[in-house]
């Protein structure tokens, strides 16, 4: 490619029907992304270590590829939505994975909730071949992957957050993809974003369970919360899923929310910000992955708090029947 072709490839929009697209791990969250991704037009070579979950993308036209190095050999830009840091690592720079097979001057865009040094290091490890790298975590859970309405928070420089727009606003709101800084900014952005959700979690937890020992009504104390300066998205909002309805989000398992706590707390320490707070947090999301075990839903620490005062926090008694559905 002469340097005038790679400029221009360096720049164009990453557009449906013209851009394939790399997509390596298809699980909650990933497994919605590419489906979005595959409606809006994007042809995808996929890759995840259990095939069968490709088994629809396939069926509409995905293309499979054996190893991330294929993956990225055959693609224009490759994107990773993995568990954790490791296997971030593992897919992009061990042998067999996305270094390997990457073109100069490709793409690999990281939506994992990760931390910065393992894109650094991929980066650095690419830098003279011209590979371009961007962190892109993401919100709004397996739902939002599903709808195709995860916010996104993206982290490089703002010329490749423009050329792949049309890539993120396929899986995310369009109003809501951040360009939030340079590289790293993405990673930072998201594991702040779960620290304080978790620690709303929490609190939450305590309030509730000390007013209703306290003998205050639960909805009564909730919108008592929600009319008063100390009111919060979850209080109004995220804690409704266990109030109503007893779920404690198992679609996100507390031992993925014990892993972000990990990287918030440590991400704090490097950069020398005491976080007790946030620690304390971590100890109980530890504490309840221990009772309840490693697939339990991310808010199940407020278990915690209901077996300490003998009481279910539900605005349905939970031996009620439940409502019948309309029409029934």
């Amino acid at each position: 490619m002469t340097t005038t072709a790679h400029d221009a490839a360096a720049t164009a929009l990453m557009l449906p029907g013209t851009a394939r697209i790399g997509f390596i791990g298809l699980g909650n969250m990933g497994s919605g992304m590419t489906r979005n991704l595959q409606a809006a037009g994007f042809q995808l070579i996929v890759n995840d270590v259990r095939k069968e979950s490709a088994a629809d993308l396939l069926a509409n036209g995905a293309e499979w590829a054996d190893s991330a190095a294929a993956v990225a050999a055959g693609s224009d830009v490759v994107i990773t939505m993995l568990p954790t840091p490791k296997h971030v690592e593992s897919v992009a720079m061990a042998p067999g994975g996305i270094l390997a097979g990457l073109p100069d001057g490709g793409t690999w865009v990281d939506m994992s909730t990760s931390v910065p040094e393992v894109a650094n290091r991929v980066r650095e490890a690419g830098a003279a071949r011209g590979i371009r790298v961007l962190d892109a975590p993401v919100s709004g859970m397996s739902v939002g992957a599903a709808n195709g309405m995860l916010q996104i928070f993206v982290g490089g420089d703002a010329a490749d957050v423009e050329r792949l727009r049309p890539v993120f606003e396929a899986m995310g709101d369009p109003e809501r993809i951040l360009h939030v800084g340079g590289h790293g900014a993405g990673y930072a952005v998201k594991l702040m974003i779960n620290q304080l959700w978790f620690s709303h979690l929490v609190a939450t937890a305590e309030v509730l369970s000390t007013g209703v020992k306290a003998g205050v009504d639960l909805e009564v104390l909730r919108q008592a919360l929600i009319a008063s300066p100390a009111n919060s998205n979850f209080v109004q909002n995220d804690v409704l899923s266990i109030l109503n309805h007893g779920d404690y989000d198992e679609g996100f398992a507390i031992a993925l929310a014990c892993k972000d706590l990990g990287l918030s707390v440590d991400l704090a320490r490097s950069v020398g910000v005491p976080v007790e707070l946030s620690s304390l947090v971590e100890q109980l999301y530890r504490r309840a992955k221990a009772l309840y075990g490693d697939k339990a839903g991310e808010m199940t620490p407020v278990k915690l708090y209901e077996d300490a005062i003998g009481v279910q926090l539900r605005t349905v008694p939970a031996n009620d029947p439940a409502p019948a559905a309309e029409g029934a």
